[in-house]
């Protein structure tokens, strides 16, 4: 497993394989261990793993912040500064005349920056209010500026100090619970260094310090400030080097334009129209690029546990966000076909291709292993990032995805339907027929039985019917064999993975061994709701009939699975249900999101509704930038949903699926290559009116506004696009 600058891994897991997964290797890179096979021993814990739910976080990726709301930096759990992965500054305490502020106010003001605002009364001043404020602005590429004013009546005369120290240690390992002690600090000009494992690190001030302690790494200024004037110092923390071992990734640097247009959304619910914006703002901060193609941005899951390249995480951001534009799924992709395993000729791409017994890790898009939940093994997100990637790169086409840029991406395609087609079991691999885990060795194949998932089916499913158009739009073979393979598909789930009840049936979450159907009740069933675009603004069959799928709208909405702030993973029957646990109970927003449209785009509107609102309520308590996931307990009234302690903030899942839950609500449905775009909304109008002005649909403004009554009106367009609507 890769650490810094790479990535950062997690904190080890009891059940022996961490809860949310690791970051990608760089390309070149083995995929790391395959389901079921032993894992590398977890490094011992010192300390309880560090918890992040109370934690304000800077983040421009990839740097970060970590503080209390005070502002104080007092190297406890994951508080500090980090860049590439590595802690650069752990310690940054403040004091004005031996006090530290009181703290008042401390918030963010963008995804990159905070302030805190914080008041000192000076002792022996006879004024009971008090005289001295002291106001920090912080970025996360480790600048801050300190700024003290005197509101007083007299002349404010006293020393400011702060005191800097450091470990300079991995963040992965701090994650972990593991606190190094500080590093012995040196003088350098206007600050100090701090050198060990391979790397240093540096604090410079402006103006220069008065005096510099470096034994207590303490920088001293005497202040004299006049009543109603005020005093500013700047400060810097710098990595100076890192081991060798590759070049770290880059943030957007600069010039480099964000990867999206900037939307203007106005609706009658307020909540949509802070939702949206504030969760741009939180993926723009987790942008990323390779250092040598600093202009292919891709998003990297979130902070701070997971702070590199996800390949699931970065297709589904890249994907919600194509009416936006095509800029941040076309460099998703490209970076996710220089990471891809290769071996197979590019043109495998019919079903008849491949066969199981060659190498698992040809075609797949490398990803991390995921807990399963208490219901389910664990499994390798590389799965789900292989059929993403045929998704997004047929729906980006549909957007407007360049022609050109599309044929480039074709042979990494064809190899992700070749590794598709070796994953389906025979015999007694799995249930015969289904899609296990993609990427298991030939030797587990043999020996252990394969889980099929529910929502495995649906994204192979979706896979083929996408794959199969590209490649008849193309002219490359195989379109007619992976129509007939997805056709078979569909008719086998029908047949075998509907479990009747007395509710009228539900889908299995998994087929196990044997073809015995695992019955949990879980978020998962919401990817059986996204059936992907189609041609002339249509979407595809799903792999539930009509029926079944109104079966499913009435089981997302019941109480067992909602909690009226969103999905919980495991419906709360469950004897193994744990509102905190990540795959047992949890609220996981993107899931939620998928559910939102889905059922929207099926005609189940009400219920589409009754999730919408309760998403939109917690993103209101948590100011408009949904974490990753939080507490699935019941909505209660005047209460807040609860926070996960391990939850990334801001993460490119739930900030990319903010911007879908609102946008979906129009029902754009391009088609470019057919030259036609269709705008379907949903009658019922949850959002009230809705204008979304600022989108891009091949390449050009598209506005369109939904009436209060359901009526769509295209306000703008590329001329080159027939209108339709729905």
């Amino acid at each position: 497993m890769q650490t810094p600058p790479h990535g950062v891994p997690l904190p080890p897991h009891p059940g022996g394989t961490p809860p949310y997964g690791v970051p990608l290797p760089p390309p070149g890179a083995p995929t790391g261990t395959a389901p079921g096979h032993p894992r590398p021993p977890a490094p011992p814990r010192t300390q309880a793993a560090a918890a992040a739910h109370d934690l304000l976080f800077c983040v421009a990726a990839p740097a970060l912040a970590a503080s209390g709301v005070d502002g104080q930096l007092r190297g406890q759990g994951l508080q500090g500064f980090y860049r590439s992965g590595i802690r650069t500054l752990a310690r940054m305490e403040l004091r004005l005349g031996g006090i530290e502020p009181m703290p008042l106010q401390g918030a963010l003001t963008s995804a990159a920056e905070a302030r805190f605002v914080g008041s000192i009364r000076v002792p022996g001043d006879p004024d009971p209010d008090p005289a001295l404020t002291v106001e920090r602005l912080r970025h996360a590429d480790g600048t801050e500026t300190v700024t003290v004013r005197n509101a007083g009546g007299r002349p404010a005369r006293l020393p400011l100090e702060i005191t800097f120290g450091t470990d300079l240690g991995l963040l992965g390992d701090i994650a972990a619970g593991q606190r190094s002690a500080d590093l012995p600090s040196q003088v350098q000009s206007a600050g100090l260094r701090w050198a060990g494992h391979g790397r240093s690190a540096t604090v410079s001030a402006r103006p220069t310090p008065h005096a510099v302690l470096a034994g207590a790494g303490v920088l001293r200024w005497d202040l004299e400030v006049q009543p109603g004037a005020r005093w500013s110092v700047d400060l810097q923390v710098e990595l100076e080097s890192v081991p060798p071992g590759g070049r770290p990734p880059t943030g957007r640097g600069q010039g480099v334009p964000l990867p999206w247009s900037e939307p203007e959304v106005r609706c009658d619910d307020a909540r949509a129209q802070r939702l949206v914006p504030a969760s741009l703002d939180a993926l723009g901060a987790l942008l990323l690029a390779d250092a040598d193609r600093p202009t292919d941005l891709y998003a990297a899951s979130g902070a701070p546990w997971r702070f590199g390249l996800t390949a699931a995480d970065a297709l589904w951001a890249a994907r919600w966000t194509l009416p936006l534009g095509t800029r941040l799924a076309a460099g998703t992709l490209r970076a996710l076909a220089r990471r891809q395993h290769t071996g197979r000729p590019a043109g495998s791409g019919s079903a008849s291709s491949g066969s199981p017994a060659a190498s698992a890790a040809e075609g797949l898009i490398p990803g991390p292993m995921r807990h399963g939940g208490p219901e389910l093994p664990p499994t390798c997100s590389a799965t789900e990032a292989t059929l993403l990637f045929v998704t997004v790169l047929a729906e980006a086409w549909r957007w407007g995805l360049p022609r050109h840029e599309v044929i480039e991406l074709l042979p990494a395609m064809e190899r992700a339907l070749a590794a598709l087609r070796a994953s389906v079991a025979e015999g007694p691999d799995g249930p015969e027929g289904f899609v296990v885990d993609l990427g298991r060795p030939p030797e587990e194949r043999s020996s252990r039985t394969a889980v099929a998932r529910c929502e495995v089916q649906a994204q192979a499913y979706r896979a083929a019917l996408h794959g199969a158009e590209l490649l008849a739009a193309f002219a490359r073979p195989g379109a007619a064999e992976w129509l007939s393979w997805a056709a078979a598909l569909r008719e086998r789930f029908r047949e075998r993975f509907w479990i009747d009840d007395v509710a009228g049936g539900r889908p299995a979450a998994a087929l196990l061994g044997g073809g015995r159907a695992a019955p949990a009740v879980a978020s998962s069933f919401a990817h059986l709701l996204d059936v992907g675009l189609s041609r002339e603004g249509d979407l595809h069959e799903g792999l539930l009939d009509r029926e079944q799928t109104r079966l499913l709208a009435q089981r997302l909405t019941a109480p067992e699975l909602d909690c009226s702030w969103g999905l919980r993973t495991l419906g709360a029957k469950s004897p193994r249900f744990n509102p905190l646990g990540h795959r047992s109970g949890a609220v996981r927003v993107h899931e939620t999101a998928l559910a939102v449209a889905g059922l929207a785009d099926a005609g189940f509107e009400r219920e589409a509704g009754l999730l919408l609102e309760g998403a939109l309520g917690a993103a209101e308590h948590f100011g408009g930038r949904l974490p990753e996931m939080y507490a699935g307990e019941q909505r209660v009234t005047g209460c807040p949903p609860v926070p996960h302690p391990a939850a990334c903030r801001p993460a490119a899942l739930s900030a990319a699926a903010g911007v879908h839950l609102v946008v979906s609500m129009a029902g754009i449905r391009p088609d470019v290559p057919g030259g036609r775009v269709v705008v379907r909304p949903a009658s019922s109008t949850p959002l009230g009116e809705l204008q979304l002005t600022g989108l891009r649909v091949a390449g050009e403004p598209f506005s369109a506004r939904v009436s209060r009554i359901g009526v769509a009106v295209v306000e703008e367009a590329s001329p080159q696009l027939q209108l339709g609507a729905g």
